[in-house]
């Protein structure tokens, strides 16, 4: 067999790989925009903050799809859970074992944990997890992470949906006309900040063209805490 051949054949069998794995990736992504919560996780959400209409419930839902879409793109890295109302609803349908478990096999091909960050093995890692939620939640809506027009809206959510002891954040923190002026995360400091996270299983493609675009290293002491993946 001569070079020419074996060229082609490898090259062919890289391309009907890309291929599937464009394919199986699709898949997964319309799952997790089609996927229906049970109601009575709705209802969980409800009654812990009873001040949400349907409307706004059905916001949160929108962003913890944005949250498993993030998860799916993230690769086997932890990818932060930036906000308090989401991560509650996380919480209720991890509660639904046997729904989960079938949902996280098909939207990232393997079991989503969810992780106190007391757990984490180093601070660094609970860093990288938010710069990594914040770069894929910009990627979702489109948004440059080095010079944000908007914030992703699973990062404005606390604040739009006014969620007591929420996680808010501000692109512009010397605003003094930012609700979150002096009490909140900010945008440019987004390394220090945290919520929760989980692990995911896919590849890292997305998050490639944002790396190295923020750097923690100056973060204060008025870095936020929560939990992550393990």
């Amino acid at each position: 067999m001569g070079w020419d051949v074996i060229i082609i054949t490898f090259s062919l069998m890289a391309l009907l790989t890309w291929i599937y794995i464009r394919h199986h990736r699709s898949r997964q992504l319309q799952y997790i925009k089609r996927y229906q919560f049970h109601r009575s996780i709705r209802n969980k959400i409800c009654d812990k903050y009873p001040h949400l209409d349907e409307q706004q419930v059905h916001m949160v839902f929108r962003a913890l799809r944005d949250y498993f879409w993030m998860c799916n793109h993230g690769g086997r890295n932890m990818v932060a859970m930036p906000s308090q109302v989401v991560d509650e609803a996380w919480h209720e349908f991890i509660l639904f074992t046997r729904s989960y478990k079938i949902f996280c096999r098909k939207a990232l091909g393997r079991f989503l944990h969810h992780t106190p960050t007391e757990a984490m093995t180093t601070p660094t890692l609970a860093q990288h997890g938010i710069k990594r939620a914040w770069r894929l939640a910009c990627a979702r809506e489109h948004i440059h992470p080095g010079r944000p027009s908007k914030l992703p809206l699973i990062f404005a959510i606390d604040t739009i949906l006014d969620i007591p002891n929420g996680f808010k954040y501000s692109i512009n923190c010397t605003d003094k006309q930012s609700p979150v002026y002096g009490d909140g995360y900010c945008a440019a400091h987004i390394g220090c900040s945290s919520g929760c996270a989980g692990d995911s299983a896919a590849d890292t493609d997305s998050a490639g063209f944002f790396d190295g675009l923020f750097d923690s290293s100056n973060c204060g002491s008025d870095c936020g805490g929560g939990c992550g993946g393990d």
